[in-house]
């Protein structure tokens, strides 16, 4: 109701205009399928979480968590009141977890049944995601774990140069003809890695191994800042920016524009004082299992391009001295 100027009377409000509710609205509104189809995601999620938590206790026996084996047990693995007492939360508590019942679980203490559970780093970001928790970053993460059989593959691909590498450039493995390319001894970051960003913008213009540095080294920057954005606030990834920022202006321009791109086929010339200029198209494939990591294969553009690879597998060992004088050494491990 609202009251207007003229004395001792009373008008009533006007009407709210006739606005047609949405689809979803409506449906929201009547408790339909909107607000149905989120608990029952929710449900969902809850009894996944029960199933996995029981079967991942199931697969840890006494021993494997320093207690002893005791009596006969009916099931196999912990008991729940085992798993709540080396994790430091209230059996109940844990119970009603292992149940899917709707109760909150801080990061802290999932931290810690993961660690009970003998979780790695995949068990453990499923577990935080079933729970609907954001998986907390590890301050110093372990590195990623390669199958042999990845460094046979980078071996058969040879004379091509080819090398795994992960989304922040580090290079994790590679091939007797990449090492004859980039000569791994170039500059490394903080942490020991050889990484092929770091490499781009702090090898001294004089023996830097783009040749069309101009136009790659902006979408490497892009690239990264791509995958920077679901990296942000771990310890790492903020001191690995930190210190390309601090080595290089160009960097520091670059990253400011806040572009962003992903990994895609491209043209990169390389310049290398033994073998001469090669023309090679860079192809990123996937390797299951390790995220975020990719295999590079570098193939020749044209005739003399590829004629230029195969030098290099004749090159000896040891590394090259540029014209400018830079020495650069390798094989490295």
């Amino acid at each position: 109701m609202t009251v207007v100027d003229t004395p001792g009377t009373v008008e009533p409000a006007p009407a709210a205009p006739n606005v047609p509710a949405t689809p979803t609205a409506r449906r929201t509104a009547r408790g339909g399928r909107t607000g149905r189809e989120g608990r029952d995601g929710r449900d969902r999620r809850r009894t996944e979480l029960a199933e996995y938590l029981r079967a991942c206790r199931a697969r840890v026996s006494p021993e494997d968590v320093g207690l002893p084996p005791g009596l006969r047990r009916r099931t196999p693995g912990l008991r729940r009141e085992e798993v709540a007492q080396l994790a430091g939360v209230g059996v109940t508590w844990y119970t009603w977890l292992e149940q899917g019942r709707p109760i909150n679980a801080s990061a802290q203490v999932l931290t810690a049944v993961a660690r009970v559970l003998l979780l790695d780093a995949t068990g453990r970001e499923h577990l935080f995601r079933l729970a609907g928790v954001a998986v907390r970053p590890s301050a110093h993460p372990d590195p990623p774990v390669l199958d042999p059989s990845t460094q046979v593959i980078l071996d058969a691909l040879a004379p091509l140069p080819a090398a795994v590498s992960n989304s922040r450039f580090d290079v994790l493995a590679w091939n007797s003809a990449y090492e004859a390319l980039f000569a791994t001894s170039r500059p490394r970051t903080g942490d020991g890695w050889f990484n092929s960003l770091w490499c781009t913008v702090t090898s001294p213009e004089c023996c830097n191994p783009f040749l069309n540095r101009a136009e790659q080294l902006p979408q490497m920057v892009a690239v990264l800042r791509g995958a920077y954005g679901k990296h942000v606030g771990e310890p790492l990834w903020e001191e690995y920016v930190r210190s390309l920022l601090r080595a290089s202006a160009e960097f520091r321009e670059l990253w400011a524009r806040q572009e962003v791109s992903t990994r895609r086929t491209a043209l990169k010339v390389f310049r290398h004082p033994q073998v001469g200029v090669m023309r090679l198209n860079a192809t990123y494939l996937t390797i299951p299992g390790v995220p975020e990591a990719y295999v590079a294969v570098y193939t020749p553009d044209g005739p003399e391009d590829r004629d230029r690879v195969e030098r290099l597998s004749t090159l000896p060992p040891g590394g090259w001295t540029a014209p400018c004088g830079h020495r650069f050494t390798g094989p490295v491990g």
